[in-house]
């Protein structure tokens, strides 16, 4: 497709005889809202990380911006402009929320290699970090030790280290686990301010959450796709309803 921007094509992952992932496609568009669901074993985040490149798809192929990048490494695919959260937060918590930003931001800029460049931000990465923690709304928080921030203001962090290094798409995998009602609450408007042009696909087992937060859903049962579509659409699938929200359908 012309405004795709991830196309997955039979994407398979096998670990020995387990189909951890069985044979999935699919398309995203360039600035779509996406959801993956499906029940515990679904397949959800070993598909995440076949798309970030954490591991190689045993079988399929994975497009981004028309490129091939199945084959392509994490550190690759992070520059070209795919980025992503996890299921467990990954911070330094002996540093500040600056200085966690400071390194996100170091891991993509090549004079990270140089022996005589400067080790500080240039004017542009600094704003760049700046209006991250702003749209986290971290922006009073900066100087602050990650040890003393809260989970949900770590969860935040993570999301804004993400949006330093300018995404094309960003691949959330659970964001608001663990988190507290109103916790939820910021996570899920800081994703609804993200930019429109921002794509973005996210895991999450909050189905009230999730569906309110995306424009079309794609479902996992075992490994296999079983059911995409609006969320209003997902809401009365009754396949949907089967196999993730454990309602049994009536015999007839």
């Amino acid at each position: 497709m012309p405004d795709s921007i991830l196309t997955l094509d039979g994407v398979g992952v096998r670990f020995g005889g387990l189909k951890a992932v069985d044979d999935v496609s699919l398309c995203v568009k360039r600035g779509e809202r996406r959801a993956i669901i499906g029940p515990n074993g679904a397949g959800k985040t070993t598909l995440f990380n076949a798309i970030s490149g954490v591991i190689r798809p045993t079988s399929g192929r994975v497009t981004f911006e028309g490129r091939d990048v199945t084959s392509a490494p994490p550190h690759r695919r992070a520059a070209a402009g795919i980025s992503r959260t996890f299921q467990i937060t990954n911070l330094f918590p002996s540093l500040t929320v600056r200085e966690n930003m400071e390194l996100a931001i170091w891991g993509l800029v090549a004079r990270k290699f140089s022996f005589f460049g400067s080790r500080k931000l240039t004017a542009g990465e600094d704003a760049r970090a700046k209006r991250a923690l702003e749209l986290a709304r971290l922006g009073a928080r900066a100087d602050v030790l990650v040890s003393a921030l809260s989970y949900g203001e770590q969860r935040q962090l993570e999301l804004a280290m993400t949006l330093a290094t300018s995404p094309k798409m960003l691949l959330l995998d659970e964001p608001a686990a663990g988190l507290s009602p109103s916790e939820r609450i910021i996570v899920a408007d800081v994703i609804r301010a993200l930019p429109t042009d921002l794509t973005i696909i996210l895991i999450e087992h909050d189905m009230d959450l999730v569906l309110s937060l995306v424009d079309w859903v794609t479902c996992l049962s075992n490994g296999r796709f079983l059911a995409e579509g609006a969320p209003a659409e997902i809401r009365t699938n009754a396949d949907i309803q089967d196999v993730y929200l454990g309602r049994a359908r009536p015999h007839a």
